[in-house]
Parts: structure tokens; sequence; C-alpha cells
């Protein structure tokens, strides 16, 4: 074999180990583990130097530092693989029945609603809540699905569906929240130039025009038209994602949400998520820090509001939509497999570090909610992951029941 066949080769093997989710979830957190250890190490200077240092073309209000680039840019990628998908399920998938499409969007709500009440209840009159209560409100796409990844693989895989549906509606609704909260303006002309680069996207693809001279160019365009106009950059993604056609039309091998999901997948859950977390997650967690996240009122709104609100307001609401008839439980999901998702939904960590940086700025308040962040992320994946390695048993024996009852 010659030396660039085997080159050829070695990616090609490269390429399907990076498709595997369990690999994608394991690079994440060992890129979240570095982060925190590099934070809280001697040489946590060069850590924040390299975060924060700038680069970027500053005529187009482009001078960001590395960690946004990693937070606004990096992410759009994991975004737009989230949307291709979502647009299968809805369009071809578990979620094409409108009952089962309902329950996550449900889902999401309850989760969003309950920790927002507890935190503003739990925080009441504490200065900086009046905007940090929307820290608990969204559900970190990228970890819970690593977590469930790495702990859930004998669980249906219309578990993930469910979760990519739900983790995608609430942080849909915190990424509205900040341009409620936090925008101080929106320009409508970017937000017009926006629109004109989806149609474009669209008229493209059924078109059946496949070329990535037009269609890189034009991502990067909907994603700047999308920065300027005072939205979080990420929804870029997830918009050109629910763009793409998902049905093959005659001729075509495969449809363009396969092809592509096929072909970026494997730098999205290799190199961008994880690079996005490395920036993100070296938050201080010395003993104070810690101490701090169960002793203020900023602290215990954020960890109540994330396992207590998540779990009961995830959980609660798909089990009253349920037994009302609104919505369907997904194939093959059990109530305790319900409840394992609605604990990994406590996972908040991209959009409520994003909130929390927006609500209290930099100082002593902003550390204690992203170390109450980072504390309550760590207990949610392993408590849901245990109660997943259970589930995953159950799984394995043929009677789900247990006289009559759903395990």
């Amino acid at each position: 074999m010659s030396e660039t066949s085997g080159s050829t080769s070695w990616s090609n093997e490269l390429t399907r180990y990076l498709r595997t989710e369990t690999v994608g979830g394991s690079i994440l957190l060992v890129a979240a583990a570095i982060a925190v250890v590099w934070a809280n190490s001697p040489f946590s200077p060069a850590y924040e130097a390299l975060r924060d240092f700038t680069i970027g073309p500053s005529s187009l209000h482009l001078n960001l530092t590395i960690g946004t680039w990693a937070q606004d840019g990096l992410l759009a990628v994991f975004f737009f693989i989230a949307g291709l998908e979502l647009k299968r399920e809805l369009v071809v998938g578990e979620l094409a029945d409108p009952k089962k499409a309902l329950l996550p969007v449900l889902a999401a709500i309850g989760g969003v609603v309950l920790p927002a009440a507890i935190a503003l209840t739990v925080g009441w009159g504490t200065p900086g809540l009046e905007r940090a209560w929307a820290v608990p409100v969204a559900t970190d796409i990228a970890f819970a699905l690593g977590v469930l990844a790495l702990t859930g693989s004998r669980i249906p895989t219309s578990a993930r569906v469910f979760l990519l549906s739900l983790a995608v509606v609430d942080d849909l609704i915190g990424i509205g929240l900040i341009a409620i909260l936090f925008t101080s303006s929106i320009s409508l002309l970017w937000l017009l130039a926006t629109a004109a680069c989806a149609v474009l996207y669209w008229f493209a693809q059924h078109r059946r025009v496949t070329t990535p001279l037009l269609y890189v160019p034009l991502a990067a365009l909907t994603w700047f038209a999308v920065h300027q106009s005072g939205i979080h950059a990420t929804i870029a993604g997830v918009l050109l994602g629910l763009l793409t056609r998902v049905h093959a039309d005659p001729g075509e091998a495969a449809a363009p949400a396969e092809r592509l999901s096929h072909r970026i997948q494997p730098w999205s859950a290799g190199l961008c998520v994880p690079l996005f977390a490395l920036f993100a997650s070296g938050v201080p967690l010395g003993a104070e820090a810690v101490g701090a996240v169960f002793t203020t009122p900023v602290g215990l709104s954020i960890v109540l509001g994330l396992l207590v609100g998540k779990t009961i307001g995830i959980f609660g609401t798909s089990w009253v939509a349920i037994r009302l008839g609104i919505a369907a439980r997904p194939t093959g999901l059990h109530w305790g497999d319900l409840l394992a998702l609605a604990v990994l939904g406590a996972i908040g960590f991209t959009v409520s570090l994003l909130i929390a940086d927006l609500a209290l700025g930099d100082g002593d308040q902003a550390d204690i909610a992203k170390a109450a962040v980072l504390v309550t992320s760590a207990i949610a994946s392993l408590s849901g992951s245990t109660l997943l390695l259970r589930r995953g048993r159950a799984h394995r024996q043929p009677d789900e029941t247990i006289g009559g009852v759903d395990k």
C-alpha cells in the first residue's frame, strides 16, 4: 500500500471514529476537565490571556476574543448539525407524529418556566437577579447528548431525539431571552439581510445546487448578518439546518441533510465543540467559590433552578401532557427513561454561562453564578448517568413491566 493510500485510510478511520457519539462526548468532557484544571492551576493567567486574546477585523465589528469566537462561531457548526437532525426527525423520523413532536416542546417550556420561577423566588431582592433569573433556563445540548452517548447506549434511540429536540427548543427560548433582556438594540436591516440569506439558501437547496462555492460563503454571510443583528450568532446554524432538504430527489444518492451531516459532524464533534468547552469551562472553583454556591442567593437560585426546576419541569410537564392525551410518549421509552432524561436536562452550560456573563458581568457574583452552573451540571451529569445505566439494565430484560407498571 502506498503512503498516500495509507494516509487516506487512516483519515477515513479517524473520521468514522469521530462520528460516533460516544467518542465525541468523551472528547468534549475531557476538554471541559482540562479547562477547569487549567483555570484553577498556577498557570491560570496563561489560560485567561489565551481565552481573552482578541482577533478579527475591527472594521467589521468582529474583533472578538478567542473565547467569543469559540462560543459564537464554532458552536454555530454544532447548532447546524443539531438543526439538520431536528429537521430530519420532524419530516421523516420520530417527530413526524405531531403528538410526539409536541412533547419535547411542552417539556422544554415546563423546563424553562419552573426554573425561572424558582430562581426568582429564591433570589428575590438580590442585586443582579432581576436578569440573572434566566441563568438556569437552558439545557446544554452538547453536554447532555455527550453524557447520554456515554452512559445511555442501551436506551432506545428515541431518547436522543427527545433530548435533542427539548434542548434545541429551550436553547432557542434562552437565546430569545438574551435578545429581550440583554440586547440594547436589534438591527432590522441586518434581520432583513438574514432573511434574504435564508431565502437564497432555501432556493438553492430546492434547485439542487450542491457546490460549496455557494454554500460556504452564504453560510458565513448568514452568520455575519445574525451576529450584526444583535441576536446570538449560533441561531444561524439552527436556521440553516432547518432549511436543508431531508428528502433525496430522483437521481440523488442521498439527501443534502444526510450528506452535510456525514461530512461536517466529525469536525463538530472532534474540533468545534471541544474547543468551545475548552474556552468556556475555565471557571474558578476554589473552596470559597464552591461554598458560596450553596450559601448565597445567587448560587442557590441557580442550583435549585437547574436541579429541581429542570427535573420537575421537564418530567412533570411530560407526564401531564401524556396523561391528558395532548402528546405521545416517544417510542420505546418508559417513565424511568423520561425521568433520567429530565435529570440530564439540568445540565446547564453554554447558554447558562453566557447569560451569567451578560447579567452579572465581571466580579464575585458572576464567579459564583458560573461555579453554580458548573457544579450543578456535574451533579446532574452523575445523577443522570446513574439513572441511565439502571435504565440500560432494565431495557436488557425482555419484560419491561413489573406487575403491570412501567419500570
